[in-house]
């Protein structure tokens, strides 16, 4: 028998599988009975990705629900939180209940992070909810230089991880505020001296490839250990692949509009040759991420929203503990 590639290895039933309840769209899309829409249309078309395809059917059927699970964890560790304090007969110091959102590069888990935010902001008792993307801590492309890194941006070691873990430390710790660094998706680079300002929210959505990758030695702090709910966002490597491209192509064309694009160095292709370009990125650094260090993370999330060629979740798994 032929051995099994890379990616048949991963994605092999495997003990972790059992940890998880599937369920079929059909039947998670039931549970969303009895929760109002709070969202327009137009509201969904601006928290829609480039390529996404996002939609009112698609938010009624999948992500009210999910925001109705968000809501039940949430509730039950504030009130788990007040609990613990009055036992402790201490005042309550309820933290912010953060929220992981990991996947890979174009399965469009941004535009699920952007949209659990509005939806989270729309629950009684819930009015501050920030949105923070690792792509904040990845290390400036100065310094990826200086590391040889450059070819390799995306994948754990261009992350300042230690920053990561003290910006979420501060912010479950209840720090009056935390502050992380502002990447800039249009120069492809950290901002100097820019920074999000994160004060005591009630909700933190933390959204990056790598925010399921375990501690790089026993002593070290996971950054998943300071999630409260996580999600991965699943899809076909293959699906993905084109989903990776025809966002490249998309980001290529709104550059000739746009002078200070990154994407600026990509007008002149034509369109084979953008097409070309991309998917040599994607085989290059892409999919060896992914197969590498994204995907083996999958079973450490506490939801998985798996998704169909057309970008719709047509299957979701959650944790049984």
């Amino acid at each position: 028998m032929a051995p099994m590639s890379a990616e048949e290895a991963v994605t092999a039933p495997t003990l972790a599988d059992s940890l998880y309840r599937e369920i079929d769209r059909e039947e998670w899309s039931r549970l969303a009975a009895g929760i109002t829409q709070p969202l327009s249309e137009t509201e969904i078309v601006q928290i829609r990705g480039i390529g996404d395809r996002l939609d009112m059917a698609e938010v009624a059927q999948v992500y009210l629900p999910l925001s109705g699970l968000l809501s039940l964890y949430a509730t039950s560790s504030k009130r788990l939180g007040a609990e613990t304090s009055s036992f402790l007969r201490e005042d309550d110091t309820t933290t912010p209940f953060v929220v992981g959102v990991a996947g890979s590069v174009a399965v469009g888990k941004s535009t699920i992070a952007r949209l659990l935010r509005e939806l989270m902001s729309r629950w009684p008792g819930t009015p501050r909810v920030e949105l923070v993307t690792t792509d904040g801590f990845l290390y400036p492309n100065a310094e990826l230089e200086r590391r040889g890194l450059m070819e390799r941006k995306g994948f754990p070691e261009s992350y300042d991880r230690r920053a990561l873990v003290e910006f979420l430390t501060n912010v479950k710790s209840g720090a009056p505020e935390a502050r992380a660094p502002f990447y800039s998706h249009m120069k492809y680079d950290i901002v100097p001296d820019a920074r999000v300002t994160v004060r005591r929210p009630d909700v933190v959505i933390v959204e990056g490839l790598n925010v399921l990758q375990p501690p790089p030695s026993p002593n070290d702090v996971a950054v998943s250990e300071l999630f409260d709910f996580s999600i991965y966002v699943d899809a076909d490597s293959d699906h993905v692949a084109q989903w990776y491209v025809e966002r490249f192509l998309a980001l290529r064309n709104a550059a000739f509009s746009n002078p200070n694009s990154f994407f600026n160095v990509f007008a002149h292709l034509s369109d084979e040759e953008a097409i070309e370009r991309a998917l040599g990125y994607w085989n290059s650094i892409n999919l060896p991420n992914l197969l590498e260090n994204v995907l083996p993370t999958k079973h450490r999330a506490t939801l998985v929203l798996q998704k169909a060629a057309n970008h719709t979740v047509e299957r979701v798994l959650l944790r049984k503990v």
